[in-house]
């Protein structure tokens, strides 16, 4: 055991970037595998949980394409939480000098866990829109978590300090609130469209028309908004700078094809890139609010000068 702790990075080390690259990557995919289950109809392929069937613990031949899909999201849980706990021991070593970033491998570990639960709560309730939102909700919410990391894992650790204007910063958080708002309203568009999961799963009963609408109402807002920040951080050189304009290519993106499956019927290729590049957006916006703030200023230094001085 000594041994297997001193093999453990001391420090942040090429270890924890790959794996937390990957950890990142598997939430974006699984997202993706969840969307595919969802707009092929594959929602109830397997119709038990945490078992497929009554009887099987995976898919059968006789449950066709339906169950193969199913299952094959159910296993990219297991890969998605074997890299979260590859992250969590690798970062154990580092625990007290690097505090945030033990939490935020914690966090995705028990996410996960809280995650597969919903899925099972989904499968239990026969697909209720409500439900399969709030199981949307928390695959996005890890992938802002594993996007935190990878901020986290290169910034300075310690105390920290705005970096930006207090205007500048509060007009971020806003934003972020009206991402929140364009978010929900696209959950409660699809949980009211065509892509149920299971041609006898129930909608949420809205009217999908005027919630299309209601949607792309904060959707042009943000859009706005991330122009401002854009422009703010341009003239004002701020470290946000390149990470909003990543942002502002994302939502351009992001409108183009809500546009696009807007008025061609919801092809299910491009509801599914639509989920996808809305955990990006959230993911980007994550990356933009760590960048508000920098390593915090400390008497340290001034303080070391004049000892050294003396010290000749």
């Amino acid at each position: 055991m000594n041994r297997f702790i001193q093999w453990l990075p001391d420090r942040v080390d090429g270890r924890i970037r790959v794996v937390a690259w990957l950890s990142f990557v598997a939430e974006v995919v699984i997202i993706a595998t969840g969307g595919a289950v969802r707009l092929t109809g594959s929602g109830l392929g397997c119709p038990t949980w945490p078992t497929c069937t009554a009887d099987s613990l995976i898919t059968t031949p006789e449950m066709g394409i339906h169950g193969l899909i199913e299952f094959g999201n159910r296993m990219m849980t297991g890969v998605v939480g074997l890299i979260a706990l590859a992250l969590f021991v690798l970062v154990w070593r580092i625990r007290a000098q690097r505090r945030d970033l033990f939490m935020l491998a914690f966090i995705v570990g028990v996410g996960i866990v809280a995650q597969a639960i919903v899925g099972g709560i989904t499968v239990w309730t026969g697909l209720n829109p409500f439900i399969v939102g709030f199981h949307y909700v928390s695959s996005l919410l890890l992938v802002c978590v594993c996007a935190a990391f990878l901020v986290r894992m290169d910034a300075q650790p310690g105390p920290r300090e705005l970096a930006v204007p207090s205007w500048y910063a509060g007009l971020t958080h806003a934003t972020t609130g009206v991402l929140a708002l364009t978010i929900v309203f696209g959950i409660l568009t699809t949980g009211s469209g065509p892509h149920s999961g299971d041609a006898a799963a129930g909608r949420n009963g809205f009217e999908s028309e005027v919630l299309e609408h209601v949607h792309a109402w904060p959707g042009y807002a943000l859009l706005g908004l991330t122009v401002v920040l854009l422009v703010g951080a341009w003239r004002l050189r701020l470290p946000t700078l390149r990470w909003v304009g990543a942002l502002l290519v994302v939502e351009l993106v992001q409108i183009a094809v809500g546009l696009y499956q807007a008025r061609n019927g919801l092809p299910p290729l491009a509801v599914g890139v639509h989920m996808v590049l809305a955990a990006l957006t959230a993911a980007s916006m994550t990356v933009v609010v760590l960048h508000l703030k920098r390593p915090a200023v400390t008497d340290a230094a001034p303080a070391a000068a004049p000892v050294a001085a003396s010290a000749r």
